[in-house]
């Protein structure tokens, strides 16, 4: 019996009355008692016995309509829409952080409406969703989150085209260092407290606010306080971190239960937007701040200071949590370090 051959269903009847259709489907026999695997509601023997001969023939006609529609398999062949739903979950069970998992819903949303209005989904489409964009930066942002969902869909077999669109050249954005670092602190701290120590760690430790400092807990400092250890996934790097703590910030810890939050106080850390908000009132009453400094300001001045007393790449990197020197590379290129002095220029 070769591939993709059916024997039609035959009714049988076993000696104590259940009746079943007995069939082989691609050299694999089967005995079906009723339509579950289907998805039908027929079940031959719970109709009284003169009745289950009649509902047995519609179960095994029933059974030989499906096999063939869905191309000789038990499976029942999704639509295009249900494809591609099971491959968007896929993809969403991964461990994302909650703002790239909500941009991916957003934009799945987008083609799951395109895909069942047209039944496809375009190249022309597809472009058409970050042509929306006239800022460089927001274009190449969506883009990058729309190729994501793009490569995962055709890694698991869903037809659709590649994305053809390049990506476009973005101003090197300036990172603005805080120039009054003491001041500005003693300032933050009258104001809150939280948001202090919030802006001395992402100074001191070089870590990222939003994510790692908001979910620090007390287990993460060592006993001396002299070290800070995150596990990876707790890191943008995905790599572990062990972080030295300078004197002048250890005197503004101080240590409760180690699986409590270090700001809420409890073992749930207050909401991703926690210090955008407290930095956000705090910046309304204090207008005279530079708009464009910023909580991240205080981890680009630290990571100037570092590289101006060290001049080495290799220990910025490792400070900052790169996962590469290239990454560094980069991250130099936007902040205001003076790479000529006034003597290095020409001269007559």
């Amino acid at each position: 019996m070769t591939k993709n051959n059916l024997s039609y269903p035959k009714v049988c009847r076993r000696k104590d009355g259940k009746y079943y259709i007995d069939f082989k489907l691609n050299n694999i026999r089967y005995r079906l008692f009723s339509g579950k695997l289907i998805n039908s509601s027929l079940s031959p023997n719970s109709y009284p016995l003169k009745m289950r001969n009649s509902v047995s023939k519609k179960l095994a006609k029933q059974v030989y309509d499906f096999i063939v529609i869905n191309n000789f398999s038990l499976e029942k062949k999704l639509s295009k829409v249900e494809e591609f739903d099971k491959i968007i979950e896929l993809k969403l069970s991964e461990p994302l952080s909650e703002n790239y998992r909500k941009t991916l819903i957003i934009i799945s949303n987008i083609l799951r409406k395109e895909l069942i209005s047209k039944s496809v989904i375009s190249v022309t489409f597809l472009s058409s969703i970050p042509l929306k964009y006239h800022n460089n930066t927001s274009y190449n942002t969506i883009r990058k989150h729309l190729n994501v969902i793009i490569n995962f869909l055709i890694k698991n077999n869903f037809k659709i085209e590649q994305l053809k669109l390049k990506s476009r050249k973005q101003k090197e954005k300036l990172h603005k260092p805080v120039l009054d670092l003491k001041s500005l602190l003693e300032r933050i701290k009258d104001y809150n407290k939280n948001l202090h120590l919030c802006c001395l760690l992402t100074y001191g430790c070089l870590l990222r606010p939003h994510q790692e400092i908001r979910n620090l807990k007390w287990s993460n400092f060592s006993s001396d306080l002299s070290q800070i250890s995150l596990s990876g996934e707790k890191v943008k790097s995905r790599k572990n971190r062990i972080v030295p703590v300078p004197n002048y910030l250890r005197e503004h810890l101080k240590i409760t239960h180690s699986d409590m939050n270090i700001f809420s106080n409890s073992v749930k850390p207050f909401n991703e937007d926690y210090f955008k908000g407290l930095w956000r009132k705090f910046k309304k009453l204090n207008q005279d701040i530079d708009r464009n400094v910023t909580i991240y300001s205080f981890r680009h001045s630290g990571a100037i200071d570092i590289f101006k007393r060290t001049g080495s790449i290799s220990k910025l990197q490792k400070a900052m949590g790169h996962s590469s020197i290239k990454v560094s590379l980069t991250y130099l290129r936007g902040l205001e370090i003076p790479e000529l002095k006034q003597e290095d220029m020409p001269t007559l």
